[in-house]
C-alpha cells in the first residue's frame, strides 16, 4: 500500500506539471507555425523550424526600445524599493512605540487592498499632481517607476521587518559606541546582514515589475515608451488576431525573467522564510 500510494502522489505531481506547462507548451511550439499548421492542429509540433515569426515579432513590437523601457524601469524601481523599504523596516524594527506599529500595519494593510479598486482614483489624482505641481507623472518612465515604487514598498517592507528583527541590537550598540552614525550602523553593519532577504524582494519585485501589464497600460500611452508585456497586446486586434507573431511576441517576453528566474531561484523559499517566520 505504502508503494502505491507513493507512486499515486508522483502521478498526480506529473499530471498537475503538465497541466500547469502546457500553456508555455503551446506557446512556444505556436510560435514557429504558419496560421494554417495552427488551425489544424495547436497541439502538434511545426512542419518546419523557422524563425521567421521571432524576427517579425522583433520588429512590430521594437523589441530592443520595448526590452530597454522595461529592463530601466524595473532596474530603478527595485533599487529604490530595496533601499527605501530596508531603511523603513528597520526604523520599524527598532522603533518600539505606537506610531511605528500603526504605520507597520498600515503597510501591511495596502497589501490587502486590489490594484483594480484605485487604478482610476490613482490616474485622477496623478492627474491633479501634474496640474498642480507640472511635475510629469503621467506618460513618462518616472511617473511609472514612482507607482511601482509606492505599491511594491508594502511588501518588501513586511519582508525586511521580520528578517530585521532577528539581527541582535547589540551589533548596532556596538558599532555606535564605536563612533558610527545612524547612516552607517544601518550600511556599513545591518543592511550586509539583510542580503538573503534582499535577494527575496529583488526576484519577487523583478518578477512583478517585468511582467506587469495593468499600470504601464494606463500610465503609458506613447509608442516609444512601451514596456514588452504592453508591445505584446498590439499583436490582439480589434478584428484579427496574428497568433504566431503573438506566441513569439510572448515567448520572447517570457525568456529574460525565466532565465533570471532559473539563477536566483534558490533563494526565493530561503529567503522568504527567513524573512518571514522570524
Amino acid at each position: 500500500m505504502k508503494i502505491i500510494g507513493k507512486y499515486s502522489k508522483e502521478a498526480a505531481l506529473f499530471i498537475g506539471a503538465i497541466l500547469f506547462l502546457s500553456p508555455v507548451y503551446i506557446m512556444f511550439v505556436n510560435s514557429f507555425k504558419t496560421r494554417e499548421e495552427m488551425y489544424k492542429n495547436v497541439l502538434a509540433l511545426p512542419e518546419e523550424l523557422t524563425f521567421e515569426y521571432y524576427i517579425g515579432a522583433i520588429e512590430k513590437m521594437k523589441f530592443l526600445t520595448a526590452f530597454g523601457n522595461s529592463l530601466f524601469i524595473t532596474i530603478v524601481s527595485v533599487i529604490f524599493i530595496v533601499t527605501l523599504s530596508s531603511m523603513t523596516a528597520w526604523m520599524l524594527a527598532r522603533t518600539n512605540n505606537t506610531i511605528s506599529k500603526v504605520i507597520f500595519m498600515t503597510f501591511i494593510a495596502t497589501m490587502l487592498i486590489p490594484f483594480q479598486t484605485i487604478m482610476m482614483p490613482l490616474l485622477q489624482f496623478m492627474d491633479k499632481i501634474m496640474d498642480t505641481t507640472s511635475l510629469p507623472m503621467l506618460n513618462t518612465r518616472g511617473g511609472l517607476i514612482y507607482m511601482h515604487i509606492g505599491f511594491n514598498a508594502s511588501m518588501a517592507v513586511f519582508l525586511y521587518h521580520g528578517f530585521v528583527k532577528s539581527i541582535p541590537m547589540s551589533l548596532e550598540e556596538a558599532a555606535t559606541i564605536d563612533g558610527c552614525t545612524k547612516f552607517g550602523v544601518f550600511w556599513r553593519i545591518v543592511f550586509p546582514m539583510l542580503k538573503p532577504i534582499t535577494v527575496t524582494v529583488i526576484i519577487l519585485n523583478v518578477i512583478q515589475i517585468w511582467n506587469d501589464f495593468l499600470l504601464p497600460s494606463l500610465v503609458l500611452t506613447s509608442t516609444g515608451l512601451r514596456t514588452i508585456p504592453l508591445s505584446t497586446f498590439y499583436f490582439f486586434g480589434e478584428f484579427t488576431i496574428q497568433w504566431n507573431l503573438a506566441m513569439a511576441g510572448l515567448t520572447l517576453t517570457i525568456i529574460p525573467v525565466v532565465i533570471f528566474y532559473l539563477f536566483a531561484q534558490k533563494h526565493i523559499i530561503k529567503g522568504i522564510g527567513e524573512g518571514a517566520v522570524k
